[in-house]
């Protein structure tokens, strides 16, 4: 174990997460086994060793269905607020382990220690949420036309939801899936990222605990693990009536296109292209905080990371100058260590990744105002670590055009108002989180307007970066449609049944049609 690991207690919190040297990755709650490959955990942190996990085969898979399709004629006849209850006792086990599940986060995926406790504190979040939730799972009582007839609509469970997870964020997107479906009476398969395999295995001992305790069947949390293979075992399979897939728009049109020719459920997170817009009567400290962390923070690897920043004219050279001094400012290093800011961003593929748009940037006529690069030497030995990039560029370069997963700003200049600004805003085929800095109301209530941003996420003076958990989350366009967490999202794990009783001794029919025998 390398001295970074040793210094912030990384082989405590596996221990305490219940991860040894080599884990079965295939789990129906309590019961773990797995008979397909292994695959390494590296860190990109220090780029050594942290774990292995056995993958999951076709049988393993099959006999996972079996446990969570049982599980799910059990768990569905519980009452709500039961179920509730167990959501809260996940939520408390959260709070135990929330250092050591912050730290794996961390050491596992790269982003900062901070971030990494942040990550588990959404998981935290959305458990309060959920219980609260367990005894509101209301639907609309109707009037009817007819006399003597009652009309209303209710929820029922939907069944096996699978989860599919990126390695961006690899506990809190399944926990928003899980909190909720598990409140609506679903049972979850989750294929957690292959990239951060120890996460899903350390969720799983944390949810079986709970599950355990509370003496309920194998099948209503279970994992599996792999490439897309083992995802695409979910996507075709109709016994899953809803897949959520989180990931890229290449790898969303493919999970839709699988579930839909099985007329199945997608619930859909995929890729952002997120700017923020910088008006005159912008104030630029705070636009330099939300831009700032917004391109850098988790090594700009969230789907909701800032990848444009739409400056007006008036105001460009000042806010370029002073987003280009708060760069000079970042500390890149070890993100356990909480005096650094910017930690690696996952591996060597991303890195080239990276290289490559920063080439074709210039390539396309860009000019690049904070030099990239990849950094080496003592601290750095993993080979994951950049440096943070800004370039100035035009809307319509095809690599802007692009998300790239890494920590590279575009500056675009505007002339005009804030619907010039729109435009170049919204002329993306992606359409996640946005963003407008300004002190006049005019301009935040047409941005906002039907004419204004036509992302998911749209907001006034604060970044792109971020969300809480009490609003729905998710995108329109390319981004793929989908919404989890709050507001009313939890209606996608449920299906609806509209109901009409008649409590008379007469038949009438509706829209007065007459059938006399």
């Amino acid at each position: 174990m390398s001295k970074i690991a040793e210094n912030f207690g990384i082989d405590t919190a596996l221990k305490t997460l219940g991860i040894s040297d080599s884990n079965l990755g295939t789990s129906t709650g309590s019961e773990f086994f797995s008979s397909g490959e292994e695959i390494s955990s590296y860190s990109p942190v220090d780029g050594l060793l942290i774990a292995k996990v056995t993958t999951t085969t076709k049988a393993d898979y099959d006999k996972v269905m079996d446990a969570t399709t049982k599980a799910f004629a059990t768990w569905r006849t519980m009452p709500a607020p039961q179920r509730g209850e167990i959501v809260r006792q996940f939520g408390d086990k959260l709070r135990e382990k929330k250092e050591a599940l912050g730290k794996l986060v961390s050491y596992e995926m790269g982003k900062s220690y901070q971030e990494g406790l942040g990550e588990v504190q959404e998981m935290i979040d959305i458990c309060d949420f959920a219980v609260g939730l367990s005894r509101q799972l209301h639907g609309l009582t109707m009037h009817s036309e007819r006399p003597g007839h009652r009309m209303y609509e209710q929820y029922h469970p939907l069944g096996v939801v699978g989860i599919i997870s990126a390695f961006n964020f690899p506990v809190a997107v399944w926990a928003w899936n899980t909190a909720l479906a598990w409140i609506c009476g679903d049972v979850c398969v989750w294929k957690p990222s292959e990239k951060t395999p120890l996460c899903g295995v350390a969720c799983q001992n944390i949810a079986a605990e709970v599950l355990k305790a509370n003496n309920l069947p194998e099948g209503i949390s279970c994992l599996i693990n792999g490439d897309h293979k083992v995802g695409e075992y979910m996507t075709s399979d109709v016994r899953i009536p809803l897949i959520s897939a989180t990931g890229s728009t290449r790898m969303g049109k493919i999970v839709a296109q699988t579930v839909a020719g099985r007329l199945g459920k997608s619930l859909l997170e995929l890729g952002g292209n997120n700017a923020i817009i910088v008006t005159p009567d912008a104030d630029i400290k705070m636009t330099v905080i939300g831009a700032v962390f917004g391109a850098v923070g988790t090594a700009g690897q969230r789907c909701t990371s800032t990848r444009r920043l739409i400056i007006h004219e008036s105001v460009y050279d000042t806010v370029k100058d002073a987003v280009v001094k708060a760069y000079g400012q970042l500390r890149i290093g070890n993100p356990l260590d909480e005096n650094n800011h910017v930690g690696p961003i996952i591996d060597t593929d991303a890195v080239k990744m990276y290289e490559a748009a920063l080439a074709k940037v210039k390539a396309e006529g860009g000019t690049i105002v904070v030099e990239g690069g990849v950094l080496s030497g003592e601290g750095y030995e993993s080979g994951c670590y950049v440096k943070p990039a800004i370039a100035e560029a035009k809307n319509n370069f095809e690599i802007v055009q692009h998300e790239t997963f890494a920590p590279i700003l575009y500056l675009l200049k505007y002339t005009g108002d804030i619907h010039d600004a729109l435009k170049l805003q919204n002329g993306v085929a992606q359409g996640l989180s946005s963003a407008v800095m300004t002190n006049n109301l005019r301009e935040a209530e047409a941005f906002l307007s039907v004419q204004g941003s036509d992302c998911g996420i749209a907001n006034v003076n604060i970044g792109t970066s971020g969300a809480e958990i009490g609003g729905a989350f998710g995108g329109e366009k390319e981004t793929g449609g989908g919404r989890e967490s709050g507001s009313d999202a939890w209606k996608v794990y449920m299906r609806r049944q509209t109901n009409t009783i008649n409590y008379t001794t007469e038949l009438p029919l509706a829209q007065g049609i007459k059938f006399d025998l």
